[in-house]
């Protein structure tokens, strides 16, 4: 515990320290240590690139709360890094779900995880307002039991409502239910992020890499921005070199692409040396 306790302080001053920070979203161990040997603070998983790796799409259906924790024990236990973890919506409707989801969570070693507004019911994508609350409130009730960071999401904008006084009203809500960061993925450009920012007085997340415009880090921390994550961009970036080098090679029968292709050699410099 004192480890996980030395992780979370860590975590904590990150968001605490002036300026923003980028978390990137490794999608397992391998991907874990190269981040954390270029030079990142902590760390975040991602269920895109986690779906992705195991051939599933990212949906809360194809990806069990046992998967998961086992994928984010595999990150913690591949670093010294803090790592939070995409926690999905808390694996049920029922908000003690959400908090032994927390539980749970900080048991695997985590110091952090989000929980989003989002039901994966296409007919009827996000929470009702209340229900969103009360499980943002019982997992920062459980939260508070543990060295955890909360993150609280608001998902209107990935949910085909861009809805953005609702995203706003949300967040709110959350911060005051004890959320220790807020973060509405897919805003839609500078001047919603800067509003979100303005809206409430803890920590806001904002997620690069998906379509649309790209700020830079210094947009983003001029209009408020604390933590910059990534999501599944970073494995769609590696999917694509593979994607890459598969369609050389089957469509011209060439091997260039190993021209580019990270040595072994280096590979292997970041990874760990154990025995089985």
């Amino acid at each position: 515990m004192d480890k996980q306790q030395d992780k979370h302080l860590k975590f904590r001053a990150l968001h605490d320290r002036e300026g923003a920070f980028v978390i990137p979203n490794p999608w397992d161990a391998g991907s874990a240590r190269i981040l954390a040997a270029v030079g990142f603070e902590a760390l975040a998983t991602t269920s895109a690139g986690l779906a992705f790796s195991i051939g599933r799409r990212d949906s809360a259906a194809a990806l069990s709360r046992d998967v998961i924790l086992q994928n984010a024990r595999d990150i913690v236990e591949a670093t010294e890094l803090p790592v939070s973890a995409d926690l999905e919506d808390g694996f049920g409707k029922d908000p003690l779900c959400c908090a032994e989801t927390i539980s749970l969570a900080a048991g695997v070693g985590l110091v952090g995880g989000s929980i989003e507004d989002a039901t994966g019911d296409a007919a009827d994508p996000v929470f009702e307002f209340g229900l969103a609350v009360e499980r943002v409130a019982a997992a920062a009730e459980e939260a508070r039991k543990h060295p955890f960071v909360l993150t609280a999401r608001a998902e209107n904008f990935l949910c085909g409502r861009p809805d953005l006084d609702d995203t706003i009203r949300r967040l709110v809500a959350f911060e005051e239910a004890g959320a220790d960061v807020l973060y509405a993925p897919g805003l839609p450009d500078i001047k919603a992020i800067r509003t979100v920012c303005s809206a409430v007085k803890r920590p806001v997340n904002v997620v690069m890499g998906l379509a649309g415009q790209v700020y830079t880090v210094e947009q983003l921390q001029e209009a408020g921005v604390k933590r910059i994550s990534v999501g599944g961009s970073f494995a769609r970036a590696a999917l694509a070199a593979l994607m890459s080098a598969a369609r050389e090679v089957k469509e011209h029968g060439t091997f260039t692409y190993a021209k580019s292709a990270m040595p072994a050699r280096e590979a292997a410099s970041y990874m760990l040396d154990v025995k089985r």
